[in-house]
């Protein structure tokens, strides 16, 4: 069976799968807005959108329970929009292709939208029903939360009426919230010189794949490979081995995704090029028996390509990579409340170098705001250190776990 609309219960999966064939990446929730929209209008419930850009759905008590204690559901609805290289899939435009594997509901070559889709859909299944009594109900629909909270943040307050708020963005269910990460972008910039590729080399494209990357804040307590610090700590070492010069590198290509995928383009010394090719060989040995748990499907191969015009600058080339290697990436802190608990954490997210410009990303969560102040800066130094420009911004509080 590969229809989740044959799953049950039918009517969420239903849902869920409607959901699928809507984009709605993070600041294009236009057609998933007018979606739901709809539906309440549907069900002949009020529903109204606030000037953020948030759906409201009321939908009044059953009799008798008219003075019972309101209930606010609230989801979001964007989605990580993020796919595999090999993929052919434009978010703004194509359907999610779901399929069913085992006892899980995935995504072919994308990410599926789960979060927060089944959150929304669970909530579509509440308000269609008619069979159960309850009090005043409210869903509330947000916007943009997977990168930058606007949906949330823009809320007005006194538009909501109810008294208790649930929150179905969660994973795993009968848990009680206690603490929550917040969490900040730290991003870095630079231009770096380039000069004209060296005669007497060969090129290459340097591929790291396969990894299974992951939410960075769920996900990054779980040991996975992280193709932007697999990709700057190959370089760093050909560099001193094999002093290659780099065209261009990069990897990752969304902030809370942990980034599964990383490629370079570098130039060796044509009398070195077959042990060169020996030691990428070495290297994927290396990198699958060290990640050999959380990733068996780790690649890291090396193709033969066209010769670029231009490389780095050789200085440049040396700072950029030993910046990125040591960019502080994956827990740094567990909770001293909570056992099993990131405190803090980092996901070293996008790097991008190309054309003279070089850009990296990072998001910086903690639950303990100085500690995520400190990480940020930590972060912001070892850029400052390479003369690129840093920028702190999108920061929202963190709420330490309190077992009292």
């Amino acid at each position: 069976m590969s229809d989740i609309r044959k799953l049950e219960p039918k009517v969420l999966w239903n849902y869920f799968y409607e959901i699928t064939q809507i984009p709605r990446p993070s600041k294009k929730e236009g057609k998933i807005t007018e979606y739901i929209k709809a539906f309440g209008k549907k069900l002949n419930l009020e529903t109204i959108v606030d000037k953020t850009g948030n759906v409201i759905i009321r939908k009044p008590a059953t009799k008798g329970m008219e003075n019972r204690m309101g209930i606010i559901f609230q989801t979001h609805l964007d989605m990580v929009p993020q796919k595999n290289s090999d993929k052919v899939h434009d978010f703004e435009k194509d359907p999610i292709e779901t399929t069913i594997d085992g006892e899980w509901v995935k995504a072919k070559g994308t990410t599926l939208g789960s979060d927060n889709g089944i959150g929304v859909s669970a909530v579509m299944a509440v308000l269609a029903s008619g069979d159960f009594p309850h009090g005043p109900l409210e869903a509330l629909f947000t916007i943009d939360e997977e990168t930058g909270m606007t949906g949330a943040f823009g809320l007005e307050a006194g538009l909501l009426k109810g008294d208790i708020l649930m929150n179905l963005d969660s994973e795993e269910e009968g848990e009680l919230c206690v603490g929550c990460a917040g969490g900040i972008n730290v991003n870095a910039k630079r231009n770096y010189a380039e000069e004209n590729s060296p005669k007497g080399m060969v090129a290459y494209k340097i591929i790291a794949k396969g990894m299974k990357g992951g939410h960075s804040g769920v996900d990054i307590a779980l040991g996975r490979a992280n193709s932007n610090k697999i990709m700057f700590r190959f370089l760093m070492q050909a560099e001193s081995d094999f002093g290659i010069r780099v065209s261009e590198a990069r990897g990752g290509d969304l902030r809370n995704a942990i980034p599964r995928e990383a490629n370079a383009i570098v130039l060796v010394p044509e009398i070195k090029s077959d042990e060169f090719e020996e030691f990428v060989k070495s290297r994927e040995d290396i990198f699958k028996n060290e990640f050999a748990d959380t990733e068996p499907d780790l690649l890291f191969f090396c193709e033969k390509t066209n010769m670029p015009a231009k490389v780095m600058n050789e200085g440049d080339q040396n700072r950029i990579i030993r910046a990125v290697f040591v960019c502080p990436n994956g827990v740094q802190r567990m909770s001293q409340s909570v056992k099993g608990l990131v405190e803090t954490s980092n996901n070293l997210a996008i790097v991008k170098c190309s054309g003279g410009k070089f850009e990296v990303y990072n998001l910086t969560r903690s639950s303990v705001e100085s500690a995520k102040e400190a990480t940020a800066w930590k972060i912001a130094a070892v850029f400052h250190l390479i003369n690129a420009e840093v920028s702190m911004e999108g920061s929202y509080q963190g709420w330490k776990p309190d077992m009292k």
